[in-house]
Formats: C-alpha cells, structure tokens, sequence
C-alpha cells in the first residue's frame, strides 16, 4: 500500500465497512464453533487471571466475552468505532481501545496472550508479518497467540462482504504455517472448518492455530 495517507484512506475504508455491518455481523455469522473451541484450548493452558488482548475484537463475542467470563482480564481493540461500541455493550467488563492493529504502541512482556480471530486477514499480507512481531513482543515470555485465518490465495483482494466491499487476504494452510513462525511463533494445535457465510457462494476454510511464543 503506498504512503501514510493512502494507507489511512484505505484503513478508513476498511472501518467504514465494518460500521456499516454493525449488528449484522453476529447475525450473517451465527456459528463460531471453531472460534470456540479455539479459546477453550487457550484457557487450559492460561494462568488464573491472564491479561489476554483481543486484537480486532468486533462486537466482543464469542471471544472476549468467554475470556471474561473464565477471569481473564481482556483489552478490547478494534478500528471500526461501531463494533467496539457493541463490544462495550456486550463485554462492559473489558477494557478498550480505539486503533489499528497495524500501528499500535509498542507496549513490550503485557499480555499472556493474544487472540486475532480473522481480523488479521482484513490487513495486507506485507502489513501481517509485522503485526504478528508486534504481537511476539507484546506477549511475556512463553506467551499464546490463538488466531484465525481463512485459506485462500489472495493478497488484499476486494470482496462484496453484506452489502458492502472489503479488501482481504488469505494464505495456503502451508504458507500460514510458515507466516506464523517466521514471526517466531510455535505451532502447537491447529484445526480447519469449512463454513459457509450469509450471502456466500462458496464456502469457505476457516483455519485455527494455537501457537507459543518462541524467545527471541
């Protein structure tokens, strides 16, 4: 993407999109199984109390709301002012943050864990490496990183998404992998469901990682 202000355009664009949807979303996405199962495997592996940052939490559910509800203290983020709004609602619990994943502080060793359920395939892939590293540092020692990705071929591809138009990424399963790790990431558990969304033609393959944060 080119200088600063095309990449503010193009992010302001992408959080107009998701303030259009708003309400919606939970109703065009219903099942959230695979993001379910997702952090019951990272909360068996979390210590009482965990300090876990949701990065692009939308409304807050199902993630924030089951990481608060098992004693987690979770720190929303999201770009799109409507979703965090619903997340205030849903979660009043949590704490929250108004910004882009792709530019957030640097803010070293405050999280035990990370969850980015799809909202890392909203960014560019050469935008995903960096904030899977900023991820690596906000994390302590040994850290868990629960993340979803869709598989698919595709580099910041625009895509007719309810009624309105985003730009979006996927990866092969086998280039995700190698994605992850090279951001310093271990692969610990990873599954795949096959999903089809409100207004789909095709379906599609939702993939799951739980990974551990590797020393630097």
């Amino acid at each position: 993407m080119g200088g600063t202000d095309a990449w503010a355009r193009r992010q302001a664009a992408q959080a107009g999109g998701f303030d259009a949807i708003g309400g919606r979303y939970d109703e065009a996405f219903p099942h959230k199984e695979g993001q379910i199962a997702c952090v019951e495997r990272l909360l068996a592996d979390l210590p009482d109390g965990a300090r876990v940052l949701d990065a692009g939490a939308g409304t807050g559910l199902p993630a924030a709301r089951r990481l608060l509800d098992a004693g987690c203290a979770v720190t929303c983020v999201d770009f799109s002012p409507v979703m965090l709004e619903l997340a205030r609602a849903n979660v009043p619990e949590a704490a929250f943050v108004f910004g882009d994943l792709a530019d957030l502080p640097e803010d070293p060793a405050r999280y035990e864990a990370v969850t980015a359920f799809f909202s890392l395939l909203m960014l560019p892939r050469a935008r995903i490496g960096t904030v899977l590293r900023s991820f690596h540092r906000t994390l302590t020692p040994g850290g868990l990183l629960a993340v979803a990705m869709v598989e698919a071929d595709v580099d910041d591809m625009p895509i007719p998404f309810l009624g309105n138009w985003l730009r979006v990424t996927g990866y092969s399963r086998e280039a995700w992998r190698g994605v992850l790790e090279e951001a310093g990431f271990a692969v610990e558990w990873e599954d795949t469901l096959t999903y089809v969304p409100e207004q789909a033609v095709m379906p599609e393959v939702q993939m799951f990682a739980l990974c551990r944060r590797l020393p630097v």
